[in-house]
This record gives structure tokens, sequence and C-alpha cells, in this order.
């Protein structure tokens, strides 16, 4: 009987494709529970409060930092963005695995302070090229927001070699089978 839920974290660089493939792997797998970040950053229109974040002002964030309240936060793009421990904890304790979507930094701040039952999966662009590409067909961000992106991007692929496993994301669908697959294997290990 399984006592200790696992922690599966997606990362890639912004454009990479983690948000579809995590999307994709939530309607496929109910029974895991999605880590919700705390953020700083402006509510969008489609977002819901407790569901795609958990919405706060700087005081607050800045509250549960000095409280160590969180495994990992970053500052980012004028945002705070952080993960709860206690709501990490409270799920793998009573036997429920927890997806992330969280940068390169936090995934690995996750995989030290839980060595033993964490999975680092980075979703890879197919070139630097595509990845610049899709970043400006979303057309959601200024061209200063974009190049910000672009800088970032350059940074977050050099941490993939430490992830535990690697997929480059040249079809949304293939690279979406290839992690559910992954992930079937790692919800049956003891």
């Amino acid at each position: 009987m399984k006592t200790t839920g696992k922690i599966i974290v997606i990362s890639s660089a912004s454009g990479g494709g983690k948000t579809s493939v995590v999307k994709q792997v939530l309607k496929d797998f109910p029974e895991i529970v999605f880590s919700i970040s705390v953020t700083t950053r402006p509510k969008r229109k489609y977002e819901v409060d407790g569901v795609d974040y958990f919405f706060v002002d700087d005081k607050e964030f800045e509250r549960r930092i000095k409280n160590n309240e969180f495994i990992e936060w970053e500052r980012f793009y004028d945002y705070y963005y952080g993960t709860l421990k206690s709501f990490i904890d409270d799920n793998i304790a009573s036997g429920k695995s927890v997806l992330f979507e969280v940068d390169v930094k936090g995934a690995l701040a996750l995989k030290r302070l839980y060595p033993d039952n964490s999975y680092l999966i980075y979703i890879d662009p197919p070139s630097f090229e595509e990845l610049v590409k899709r970043l400006k067909n979303r057309k959601t961000e200024s061209e200063e927001d974009l190049q910000k992106r672009i800088d970032r991007a350059k940074m977050e692929l050099s941490y993939k070699a430490q992830f535990d496993y690697i997929f480059v994301n040249d079809d949304l669908n293939k690279v979406c089978n290839k992690v559910e697959s992954l992930i079937k294997e790692i919800l049956n290990k003891e």
C-alpha cells in the first residue's frame, strides 16, 4: 500500500510547451493533485483564485517568506511566485501525488527537498529558433517583456541536463503520450 505520494515536476523554458503537457496530464490523471502556486501578479480574466494560483499582495507574500512557508520562491518579472510547503506535505503525506509546473530553479529546489520521491521532467523545444517563434506567436507580451522571456529561456535551457527525463516537444500529442507513459511508471513504483 502506497503511503507517500510522488512529486512529479514538469518544467521547460517559456514556450517549451509545459502548460499544454500539464493540462493533458491533469485531464488523463484525475487522481493527481496540481500544485497551486502563490503569486503577486494580477489575476487574468479567465483565472480563478485558489484554482490557477493563490493571488496575494506583496506584503502577504513577504510575510510568508519571513515565516518560511515556501519550499521555493522567486521574484520573476516584478512579481513573486512561490510553492507552499504545507500544500505539498499535506498531499504527499496522505498518499496523493502532486504535479508541478514550475521553472527550472523551482524544480531543482523540489528535488533537493524531496530527493526520494520527486521526478523532474523537462520539456525541450525542438530548437531555440522554434522556441522564439512560439513566444512571438503568443502575442501576449510587450516587446520588452518578450525579450526578457527570450533571455530567460537561454538560462532555463542551460539547466535541462540536471533533470531526470528530457522529452523534445516537436509534436504535442507524441510528447504528451511519452510523458503520460512515464507518469504511469512513476505512480506504480513503490
